[in-house]
Formats: structure tokens, sequence, C-alpha cells
């Protein structure tokens, strides 16, 4: 994506103020080059892109596209998949919540329900008694150790007998098929891919008759990100292909030789759409409080960085100011809220004035699913694409927030 302040501009005049905007081509090269890695290793291998890691529509129906599946968390994220008419044997179903009425239509029309909890159970076995003549074809997501210092609340605790004799309810059923071995663990660490497939792998061994349709070994990577970034990090950024290696590698050698080499699916939100948008905010005001500057953006950390990980995400000032400009040194920019740490970015250095537009990199992730209606309506999402300029999400207004509130009180 080519950026320069005319276009900024025009998009800003056009929207009226801070907008973010949506590259489509790095989302749809970084979705092949993901798959490229990891089929270099295991060619079987699917992307179940995460909806919930940012559901705007434009994306998950360019998954489709590309020939990517859905993995939904909520009958929410569902209804997604439905008004963008993807083929429900193409939805994967996780979360430890799901509505009884979304999981009866996506395992009856051909998709993947993991159960995460014995809970579930009733309503699987109930399924399959009243429809004897379907297959009812669903996932396991199992929780077991990887080293990696954290007890997962997700999924089945493997080690316990009951899960070994849900498993034998499940394969007792003659039109129940255990078509998926699931986890997910939200470490983003490398050394913890393999002890996935591994576990996977060891499990299937010890439980399954027969090897199931699927191996999903669930999300958690880190994407592309600038070298700034990567430095703010305690840990190495793997590269996609170390992912592949460590994982796809491991189930490669596994199944050499096996009479049936079961599909692979991940489950990426933030490897893929990290990079792929951006948050142009512009300057309001920049004040001199006791010797500290800060500048004002009508934005939010919350626009950006929702989980408010004290990390300084890459940025660009862009400038069309005719006058001379100030140098600034250490100076902070802080978001139109009045919470008191609400920072965009601290320690800039370099030229700045009012009405700059503070272009945020690496904003992709989590940003406008968790961004909290709080103070002001959320920013337009603007797709830039081959010079091409296309509205995906407009801004939100005050009916947007309020119209589920009552005002009279009669």
């Amino acid at each position: 994506m080519e950026l320069d302040i005319e276009i900024l501009r025009h998009i800003e005049h056009e929207q009226r103020g801070s907008y973010y905007l949506l590259d489509t081509e790095q989302f749809r090269k970084n979705f092949q080059e993901l798959l490229q890695a990891f089929r270099f290793y295991y060619s079987e291998t699917y992307i179940a892109y995460s909806y919930k890691t940012n559901y705007t529509p434009r994306l998950c129906k360019l998954v489709d596209e590309l020939g990517g599946y859905a993995e939904v968390v909520s009958d929410m994220e569902y209804e997604i998949t439905k008004r963008l008419s993807i083929p429900t044997e193409k939805v994967h179903f996780n979360g430890p919540y799901k509505k009884a009425e979304a999981v009866k239509e996506i395992i009856l029309g051909g998709g993947i329900v993991n159960m995460d909890d014995y809970t579930e159970l009733p309503l699987i076995l109930q399924l399959a008694n009243e429809h004897p003549e379907q297959i009812i074809h669903i996932g396991i997501r199992c929780n077991f150790k990887i080293n990696d210092g954290v007890t997962s609340r997700f999924g089945f605790d493997v080690t316990k007998p009951s899960f070994r004799e849900m498993l034998e309810q499940l394969q007792r059923t003659p039109n129940i098929e255990i078509a998926g071995i699931q986890c997910h663990f939200a470490s983003r660490a490398l050394n913890t891919w393999e002890p996935r497939a591994e576990g996977i792998c060891k499990l299937i061994e010890d439980t399954c008759p027969e090897i199931p349709d699927h191996i999903d070994l669930g999300g958690g990577m880190f994407g592309k990100m600038k070298d700034s970034l990567k430095a703010q990090f305690n840990t190495t950024i793997p590269t996609y292909e170390e992912y592949a290696r460590e994982a796809a590698g491991f189930i490669a050698k596994h199944f050499t030789n096996k009479d049936y080499r079961p599909k692979l699916f991940i489950e990426p939100g933030s490897a893929l759409v990290g990079d792929a948008m951006k948050f142009v905010a512009p300057v309001v005001s920049i004040k001199d409080i006791r010797g500290k500057a800060i500048a004002t953006l009508l934005g939010s950390v919350y626009n950006i960085n929702p989980t408010l990980n004290k990390k300084n995400p890459p940025i660009t000032v862009y400038s069309d100011h005719c006058g001379e400009r100030t140098e600034y040194k250490n100076l902070d920019f802080a978001g139109f809220t009045c919470i008191e740490s609400d920072y965009l970015y601290c320690g800039y250095d370099g030229p700045l004035s009012v009405g700059d537009l503070v272009v945020f990199d690496n904003v992709g992730s989590y940003s406008v699913v968790l961004k909290p209606p709080f103070i002001l309506p959320n920013f337009p999402i603007v797709e830039l694409c081959n010079g091409q300029i296309r509205v995906v999400k407009r801004k939100e207004v005050f009916d947007d927030l309020f119209h589920t509130y009552q005002f009279k009180f009669d």
C-alpha cells in the first residue's frame, strides 16, 4: 500500500475525521504465504481464519475466496458466514459457550463443532438420536501440557478418566463420527508448536481407533511486523516458515507411511491481519505541560490497542503544513478520551504541527472488534487497493450505539 499526504487527506475529508485503512492485498499475500509455508512441509494444510481477531466482512469473504475456512466462536460470528453465503461445511465452531441453535445448524449443515466441555454432550447425542440417517461429524478440543507455563481453560483435560469415558460413549453411537481433534493455546512462542502437534498425535494413537479426518492446531502465531515493534518483545518473532517447520514438519514425519494422512488445520488471526490494517488520526492540539510535550489526536489507544499492552506501534507522520513545523523530543501522542492513561504512542522525536496525520501500523488484530463504545462511536474502515478507495464499514453514529436504550420514561 503506497501512501502519501494527498490520498490520506482526501480520505480524511471524505470521512470527516479519522479512519482505519484496510490493505486487502497485504492480507491476501499473508494468507498465501502462510499457507504455502505449511504446505511445503504438509500438503494437506488448510487455514480456518479466526473471525474474532477481526471480523470485518470484507476480510471474511476474501478468506472464502482464497479457499479458507471460517473459525467462529459465537452465533454472532456464525451469522456473518450466513450473510456472506459461506457454505456451512466450511465453518468450524469453537469456544466455551455455544448457542444450541447454531450448533444444530452447523452440524446438520456439514460444518464442524469442536466440543469444549461435557455440558455439550447431551445436545450432540440428542442430534444423533433425532437424525439417525445422518452422520454427525464433531471435533474435540483437547487440553494438555505444552510446557508454556500456563494452565489453559479451553478444552477437555485429556488426563481425566471422564475424558476417555466420553470418547467411548461417542464412539459407541453409530452415527457420530469424531472428525477432528483440536487444541488451542494462547502462547505464540515458537517452541510451543511442536508440543501441540506431538500432543495431538499421541492422543490420536492412544484414543482413536482410526485416524480422524483432520487435526487442528488452533491459532497463536505472531504476524509480520517492523523491526521497531519486534524490538519491544522479549522473544524472537518467528517467521511463517519457522512455525510451519515446527508444526507441519512434525505432522508430516508422524504420518509418513500411515494408511491415512489427515488434513491439518491452523486458525491464524493476528498472523494474517495484524499488518493488514492501519489507523489514521489527525493531530488536534499540541500542548506543553510542565516541560512535557503532548499532542492530542482524534483517536484513542482503544482504537489501536484495546488490550493496552504498552507497546509503541510503528508510526509515520504525514504533513502538508506550509509553514515551519516545530521539532519535538520525547513527545507523547494522547487520545481524545478523558482517561489519564490514554496514550497511543510515547516518545516521538521529530517535526509536528496541528493538522498533521499520524498513521499507526499493525493495528489489524483485535482493534475494531474490542474497541468499546466509549465517549465516541468508532471510525470507518476504508479499503485502499491499487489506488481504488472503498468504504467497507461506515463511520458509526449516535443511533448505532443508542438505539437499544430507552429514552422515554412515561
